[in-house]
């Protein structure tokens, strides 16, 4: 079974979940610096992996596939520095982010010629670390995988951006959510239990949520297809809804 996106190329849907997902490594030893980013980029609807010391670190980066690594210099076990180089002398290109509280001009340029994609100094406003995620995202993956698309409706993974014929749809988080759930099964029906369970993450629920889904897919639907344009969110009686070009 395949999906299409921006690209125009076809995809497996059981390998959708994981290339649609933004994955972040944080190698971080204080625990609670590390459960502050991680919450940030949770927040960010980022898939956030946390590794406590340097060896936990190398060994998840060098095994798994993630889009970033936020990376502390300081860590027990194996340093910061010697994690980068291993891993670019074993040719993983994932974009690395250093964050460290070594703020000289030399650390930045070692850092940088080891192979980093940037260098932020600790302490650090979050803002700021979420803005340079964004940027390197945009560098390091490639943009028909973080850009979903039906008709002339698009969606941006990492901008958390929903355009209908260009234009800016104001839409809720969980609208976003939902648009973005029917984008990943693009063509093929989804029950309210899916979405139940993978967009309000509630499966064991002792009443069912039926009216609330409705609701707001009655509102994303609205802002959707606006009139002037065709319409791409189906319901199907009695079983859910599709987002497909034409009828259902």
């Amino acid at each position: 079974m395949f999906l299409t996106f921006a690209s125009g190329k076809g995809i497996r849907r059981r390998d959708l979940d994981n290339m649609c997902r933004v994955r972040v490594l944080v190698v971080e030893d204080e625990r609670k610096l590390a459960q502050v980013i991680a919450s940030a980029l949770q927040a960010e609807h980022y898939d956030v992996v946390v590794a406590p010391t340097g060896e936990d670190g190398f060994f998840r980066a060098s095994a798994e596939t993630f889009d970033l690594v936020v990376l502390d210099l300081m860590l027990p076990g194996r340093g910061g520095l010697e994690i980068l180089q291993t891993l670019r002398k074993g040719h993983v290109q994932t974009p690395v982010l250093i964050v460290t509280a070594r703020d000289g001009i030399e650390d930045r340029v070692l850092g940088l010629d080891l192979g980093a994609d940037d260098y932020l100094v600790k302490p650090f406003a979050l803002p700021e670390l979420l803005a340079r995620i964004r940027a390197l995202l945009r560098r390091g993956r490639p943009s028909d995988i973080l850009r979903l698309k039906a008709a002339d409706l698009e969606v941006d993974l990492v901008a958390r951006r929903a355009l209908r014929n260009g234009r800016a749809l104001d839409l809720t988080a969980r609208e976003f959510e939902l648009l973005e759930y029917l984008l990943r099964h693009q063509g093929h029906v989804v029950s309210r239990e899916m979405l139940a369970h993978d967009v309000w993450k509630e499966p064991r629920r002792a009443t069912p949520i039926d009216n609330v889904i409705d609701v707001q897919m009655a509102r994303l639907r609205k802002k959707v297809d606006v009139e002037g344009h065709d319409r791409l969110i189906h319901t199907v009686r009695g079983v859910g809804f599709v987002l497909r070009e034409g009828e259902p």
